[in-house]
């Protein structure tokens, strides 16, 4: 299968080295191609090596020529862009998506974004799941999920970039699997708040009980089903972004715990942490929806209201005690 990865970011070099290494890849980048071909790695994910035969460039037209499936790996914030700029040179064109989140502006998911900019595509899905890429780029084994409403093309696609490094699940359950990706950003960083605090691991893993419980009455009002949240794209990923020292958002919440303004700590990581959007996003669907989020409140007054990490964490203990 002919691939083209839209995005040079740590995740899309990660799965270029991955997928290259059964299939011919094109990797494209917005910015600084010509460098990224000429040293074989990008600025994102330093010491990972592109194989010699991932072709690398800068002409999104070029990079999608013939390709039997395009795969795009922007932030969410950059999907609409990138899926539209799609629209224009290939709108037929088999596509998934790897970002996670809500889409700030308009607090959408990808498969909504993609419902609006690439109307003619009928082959469109998700690939999510618990992946740093780093790991994926030293080719260590990793699990993911295509998700997609068309479970024949899921199945299929999946099958075809099914590999011994890279083992590739499918899903009819697309919503349930954006979600999942979206939701456990947040609560990894309500995770890393606490163990920035120091609360110890009981903590750590009442939080991520308690956070899967909410990802699940959220999923499930939005149409999601809760076997999906069980799976990969839902335990697997919350458990590992809540608990790895790779992960970006529990990095934040650490940060946060130890006093720095969310403005410094982003500047920091120099890497988008997807969390900090989804959460008001999230906020928002669980008012409309009528959806208990105790955990997604805190984090948010949090980030977004000022409130000191220890006091937010002292409100969640104080909440009166109710049957599991």
């Amino acid at each position: 299968m002919k691939v083209a990865i839209l995005g040079a970011g740590a995740w899309g070099t990660a799965l270029a080295i991955s997928l290259g290494a059964n299939h011919p890849v094109r990797l494209w980048s917005r910015h600084g191609a010509d460098a990224i071909a000429r040293e074989r790695s990008s600025p994102y994910l330093p010491g990972a090596r592109l194989p010699d035969a991932v072709e690398v460039g800068g002409d999104l037209a070029a990079a999608i020529a013939g390709v039997d499936l395009a795969l795009i790996v922007t932030p969410t914030a950059g999907l609409r862009e990138t899926s539209s700029a799609l629209a224009r040179l290939a709108p037929d064109l088999p596509v998934l998506w790897a970002c996670k989140g809500f889409e700030s502006s308009s607090g959408r998911l990808p498969h909504e974004i993609v419902a609006e900019t690439l109307p003619l595509a009928l082959s469109v899905g998700a690939l999510s799941g618990p992946s740093f890429a780093q790991e994926v780029a030293l080719g260590l084994p990793t699990a993911l999920t295509i998700a997609s409403r068309d479970g024949d093309f899921a199945a299929a696609t999946a099958i075809a970039l099914n590999s011994p490094r890279l083992r590739i699940y499918s899903s009819a359950d697309l919503v349930g699997v954006e979600l999942g990706g979206a939701l456990k950003n947040v609560i990894a960083i309500a995770a890393g708040i606490a163990d920035g605090l120091e609360l110890g691991r009981n903590a750590r893993a009442a939080l991520i009980t308690r956070g899967l419980a909410e990802m699940v009455r959220l999923g499930e009002a939005m149409g999601g089903s809760a076997e999906t949240f069980m799976g990969l794209t839902g335990l697997g990923d919350l458990v590992l972004t809540c608990t790895g020292d790779l992960s970006r958002n529990r990095e934040v919440g650490i940060r946060l715990a130890k006093g720095r303004t969310l403005e410094a700590v982003l500047g920091e990581l120099g890497h988008v942490a997807e969390g900090v959007h989804s959460a008001r996003s999230a906020l928002a669907c669980s008012q409309r929806m009528g959806v208990e989020m105790p955990i997604t409140e805190a984090v948010c007054a949090v980030l977004f209201g000022g409130e000191a990490p220890l006091i937010a964490v002292q409100r969640l203990l104080s909440r009166d005690p109710k049957a599991e």
